[in-house]
């Protein structure tokens, strides 16, 4: 019975192993399956773009909350963690910082203060875990 429990139990550790493998050449984590097209309907999508977006709001140094106006494409990809990348179209909203949940949002159509960007998230997530971290972040001028 004991010898059961340690096979099951390195049977178990095995694909662990596998999916946090370094390529010791460039330092990199492995690719398990490379970026494919996911629903941005998924609720793994929509919770690593809510996280995104707190994160860019954080860190924006503009008094006005940005909003998703558009999500555009939605891509994953399985590495030790799941990546999402994840182009939407976001735009300033009329609510000021600190922005409030409870708070309804519209998006600015004043034109001093209308302004729209596109950009591209990948966010690491391990959603069963509730971590999730933005990798990289890349937003442009609409």
């Amino acid at each position: 019975m004991p010898r059961c429990r340690w096979l099951s139990l390195l049977l178990l550790t095995i694909p662990l192993a596998l999916v946090a493998r370094k390529d010791s050449n460039k330092n990199e984590t492995a690719v398990l399956r490379k970026l494919k097209p996911v629903n941005a309907s998924n609720a793994n999508v929509k919770q690593c773009l809510w996280f995104a977006m707190q994160e860019y709001n954080k860190e924006s140094e503009d008094k006005y909350v940005f909003l998703v106006v558009k999500t555009l494409q939605a891509q994953l990809q399985v590495t030790n963690c799941l990546e999402y990348l994840i182009d939407v179209e976001i735009a300033r909203s009329d609510c000021r910082k600190p922005f409030s949940p409870n708070e309804m949002c519209a998006i600015q159509e004043n034109s001093k203060l209308k302004k729209k960007l596109s950009c591209s998230f990948l966010v690491g997530a391990l959603p069963w875990n509730g971590e999730f971290t933005v990798m990289e972040k890349k937003c442009e001028d609409a």
